[in-house]
């Protein structure tokens, strides 16, 4: 038994199909199932429930992959740590947001004291997000709503307000403010169900007393404003993009601020209580922290 024959376990277990588990590992199939039959040969019980092309893992196979995904993990944790002697000169993190934006700012500042230190950013659904703080593959992310888990911790950042963005030939565009139920009859184009803006401004709506119409739903910022400035529908927009927004003025669209109801969102930053953070890591999240705490209004 070695590392890669756990690894490919690992795979076939999580696709529960030994031909998608092939191709992301790149190896040919019937290698991969001649790799499953060896282990299972080994541990001396089938580790897959198997009904003509369908595998399914089974309560052994259930057992084993929470070992082997703890051995995994304490693997990385180990390499992590090794990584971290190294100090601040060459570490890395992985952090995932609701909003690059609000992330340009504080990186470039962070970036000029620690050069060396380099990132990956991800822009996820919350649940998204969640999964990968749990199972290790990000080391912070900046979340809305406040994570309420019990594995995670969360301190609250900054609190935002969010508005209504408007074509500019829109009935509403000259006005600078709107109630919510002003515009229960009009399309809408918003994030899809799980980010963090689209589910806050989707109960927003229904305490003004309607479900919006969503005629579009996607993960892409952009391509949503680029409906409304065709004058298809309507959106929410976050005071921080708003505020980018404003460094490039847009005639085409107008942004109202929200009398009724108060809309806002809290947004905070959350790590693992479980997983080791870096020097690096530990020293980024000071430095959000402190951003916010001179910065946030």
């Amino acid at each position: 038994m070695d590392l890669l024959q756990l690894k490919y376990f690992q795979t076939v277990a999580r696709h529960e199909h030994m031909t998608r588990a092939a191709e992301e590992l790149t190896i040919a199939q019937p290698s991969l199932s001649k790799m499953i039959a060896h282990l299972e040969k080994e541990l001396g019980v089938p580790l897959f429930d198997r009904h003509g092309r369908q595998i399914r893992l089974n309560k052994f196979g259930q057992t084993f992959l929470r070992k082997v995904e703890r051995a995994f993990f304490e693997l990385e944790e180990g390499k992590r740590q090794i990584h971290d002697m190294a100090g601040l000169e060459h570490g890395q993190i992985s952090i995932a947001t609701v909003n690059v934006n609000l992330l340009a700012d504080i990186l470039t500042s962070f970036c000029s004291l620690y050069p060396d230190i380099s990132f990956r950013l991800y822009q996820q659904p919350n649940l998204t997000m969640l999964d990968q703080l749990e199972h290790g593959e990000i080391d912070l992310c900046l979340a809305s709503p406040p994570i309420q888990e019990p594995r995670i911790n969360w301190i609250s950042l900054m609190t935002e307000e969010i508005f209504l963005v408007v074509p500019h030939k829109h009935r509403l565009a000259s006005q600078s403010s709107v109630r919510l139920s002003e515009v229960a009859d009009e399309a809408f184009v918003n994030l899809k169900p799980g980010y963090g803006l689209r589910d806050i401004t989707d109960q927003y709506c229904k305490q003004a007393g309607f479900v919006p119409k969503i005629i579009f739903e996607g993960d892409e910022p952009a391509a949503i404003r680029g409906l409304v400035r065709a004058g298809l529908a309507l959106t929410f927009t976050s005071a921080v993009s708003w505020q980018k927004i404003l460094q490039q003025p847009d005639p085409s669209i107008s942004i109202l601020r929200i009398e009724e109801p108060r809309c806002e969102r809290t947004i905070g930053l959350a790590w693992s209580k479980e997983r080791y953070l870096s020097t690096a890591v530990r020293e980024f999240r000071q430095f959000i922290i402190d951003y916010f705490a001179s910065n946030g209004s």
